[in-house]
């Protein structure tokens, strides 16, 4: 689970890994025979026995970062990922984000830009808000009007829902699941987990080497 990929200086929620670090954990994940790729082509991949040696890349948010400085390097290792916009504020900035920095989103031409390529786009909402105790009409808003947004934007089925904060109840697993989607992402989905509230492993700028490994055995075992 990524955000932001840039140089950054002020970083209150720890959302931004530097370009540079974020091509050495490309690269500590080639050098360990993983590939990454999309989280809808992992789904697939699980489905038909085929998900050995393959990591599922993904970015919330849909910072504009995600074009200039992520897809790049993820060409270089041949790797392709999703990433998860929020689809009423492209061209806009992290509002959500109060005591952060302001930080530009993905425009309505990069997000085609970064589908052409390859790159899975996923819903992360209408407006970032949190699902979890949201009424039916704002959830609708935010879960199913997202996707028709994104599938009008890019021509292509939206597979993939990630929740805003990793917010979410039975009620918002419901609608993603009704909606549609073929999966939901989540951060610790609890109870909810399953193929609509996956599990991620957060990456941030202090992962090297060692925490990357720490992280794959406890990701592992907690599996």
């Amino acid at each position: 689970m990524y955000h932001s990929v840039t140089s950054a200086t002020e970083d209150p929620y720890l959302i931004t890994v530097d370009p540079a670090r974020f091509r050495r954990q490309l690269r500590w994940l080639s050098a360990r025979g993983l590939r990454g790729v999309s989280v809808g082509e992992l789904m697939r991949s699980h489905r038909n026995g085929t998900a050995a040696g393959k990591v599922g890349l993904s970015f919330d948010d849909g910072y504009r970062d995600f074009v200039e400085e992520a897809l790049p390097a993820l060409a270089e290792y041949d790797f392709t990922a999703t990433v998860y916009v929020v689809a009423g504020r492209l061209g806009g900035y992290n509002d959500w984000d109060e005591q952060g920095p302001r930080k530009p989103l993905m425009t309505a031409a990069q997000v085609r830009e970064a589908a052409a390529e390859g790159v899975e786009i996923g819903s992360h909402g209408l407006t970032h808000r949190r699902l979890a105790g949201l009424g039916a009409r704002d959830l609708a808003a935010q879960v199913a009007d997202s996707r028709h947004v994104l599938e009008d934007l890019t021509g292509r089925s939206v597979e993939g829902f990630c929740y805003p904060y990793g917010s979410l109840d039975g009620a918002a697993v419901e609608a993603v699941a009704h909606t549609g989607y073929g999966y939901g992402c989540a951060v610790s989905p609890g109870v909810h987990g399953g193929e609509f509230a996956l599990p991620r492993c957060y990456v941030g700028d202090r992962d090297g080497p060692l925490h990357l490994t720490a992280k794959l055995v406890r990701d592992r075992w907690l599996r």
